[in-house]
């Protein structure tokens, strides 16, 4: 039996354990693609399987939808994404999670002592900011951006 070349909106969902609206969703922004047959309905190479694949990694990670999209329109459209393809998208996002894993490991550390705002330890408190001297630092939290 050979495979078909072409999948439905509904083969594609169930094959990649996804809702027929996150296909949608995907879609929209630019991250998969489809065509129209002559009656108007969805039609997806197989290709996007792998491609949905790399876009639910990505999401788990917490890379945003904005940065896949940039990364999978550099691939080449209609091939599936191979072993190499893949470790030119996670090289270019790993730099991205060390830096967000530093920040967040510097935050838990911070926080240590702490027992949430209302304030308890305020007298000690590594966060605390009196009389907003870092504002002529710039906007936003100073003591958690990793340097």
């Amino acid at each position: 039996m050979a495979l078909a070349r072409e999948l439905t909106v509904g083969q594609v969902a169930a094959r990649a354990g996804v809702a027929v609206s996150a296909l949608h969703f995907y879609e929209a922004r630019g991250l998969i693609r489809s065509h129209r047959t002559a009656g108007n309905q969805r039609r997806y190479s197989r290709d996007v399987l792998r491609r949905i694949a790399i876009i639910r990694i990505a999401q788990e990670v917490g890379i945003s939808l904005a940065d896949i999209a940039g990364a999978l329109n550099a691939l080449p459209e209609g091939r599936t994404p191979n072993r190499r393809d893949w470790n030119l998208l996670s090289t270019t996002w790993r730099n991205d999670l060390d830096h967000r894993i530093n920040q967040l490991k510097k935050l838990r550390d911070g926080l240590s002592d702490c027992i949430g705002c209302g304030c308890m330890s305020i007298d000690k408190c590594p966060l605390r900011n009196r009389e907003d001297r870092l504002a002529s630092e710039g906007p936003g939290a100073r003591r958690l951006a990793v340097k």
